[in-house]
């Protein structure tokens, strides 16, 4: 996998492909492993950002409708404190893979037309917009009701779709610790929404980093379980110095393919 040049969706488009070609498992996990080593070396200026929805991000690529992010649930982080609720939808197609851990999709029923018992729904739509490092939750004024749809369950080596307007939750399984390598690709007409209490206003979110030392353990931590779930591909990135460059303007000459 060669790291990014700057075009729109470069990286994006190579690591869509490797889980295409059911190739993944052989490259991403040693890809992953570098970044999380070169941000937690200091040696790369990917923030880690403490997500309102339980997981530490790395945004790695961000170049127009085009984002690759690492997702980290970690027991080392404690998870940003959430103003609405964990049920939410994106803007964007979401297409993910499993470096390690089990996470569990439950999709969300929701019915929000006339009629029916107001006094069945329980949750108001909020509009996410963001910018930067601030989130505007802006209440929407629409009630729903909402219930547990169908669920879907995705271990190590998986990888999964979520088309953008469906909302839903992501749940950890079989403990604390998990990672994921996120795609988006932003879907036109769409929205960020989330569910929360009928009563919030509107209201800014400001996300933060986590404590830097913390930060660190938690990569670190993140890196050592990459490489236990994949210890093939671990070993010949070692071995044969082919971890891509976490530094989106780094050396471009190295392939994913081996």
């Amino acid at each position: 996998m060669t790291a990014s040049d700057g075009a729109s969706g470069v990286r994006y488009e190579e690591i869509r492909e490797e889980i295409r070609a059911g190739t993944a498992a052989r490259t991403l996990p040693a890809w992953a492993g570098g970044v999380l080593d070169d941000v937690a070396a200091g040696r790369s200026p990917v923030p880690a950002v403490r997500h309102p929805l339980g997981f530490v991000c790395l945004p790695v690529e961000r170049t127009g409708d085009f984002g690759v992010c690492l997702h980290i649930w970690t027991p080392e982080v404690h998870p940003a404190p959430s103003t609405t609720s964990s049920v939410h939808c994106h803007s964007w197609e979401l297409v993910s893979f499993v470096l390690y851990g089990t996470l569990r999709n439950v999709r969300v029923d929701i019915d929000g037309e006339p009629g029916g018992n107001p006094a069945e729904r329980t949750r108001q739509v909020f509009e996410v917009v963001s910018e930067g490092g601030v989130d505007e939750l802006r209440a929407t004024g629409r009630t729903v009701r909402c219930s547990p749809g169908r669920s879907s369950t995705h271990r190590t080596g998986e990888s999964y779709t979520l088309p953008a307007g469906v909302f839903h939750t992501t749940l950890i399984e079989d403990g604390r610790d998990a990672a994921t390598v996120a795609l988006g690709r932003q879907a036109p007409g769409g929205g960020d929404l989330s569910l929360g209490p009928l009563d919030t206003p509107t209201h800014r979110v400001h996300r933060s980093r986590s404590d830097p030392a913390d930060t660190v353990r938690a990569l670190r931590r993140s890196a050592r379980r990459i490489a236990a779930a994949h210890p093939g591909p671990a070993r010949a990135a070692a071995e044969n110095d082919e971890r891509p460059p976490a530094d989106p303007h780094a050396r471009r000459h190295r392939s994913a393919r081996r």
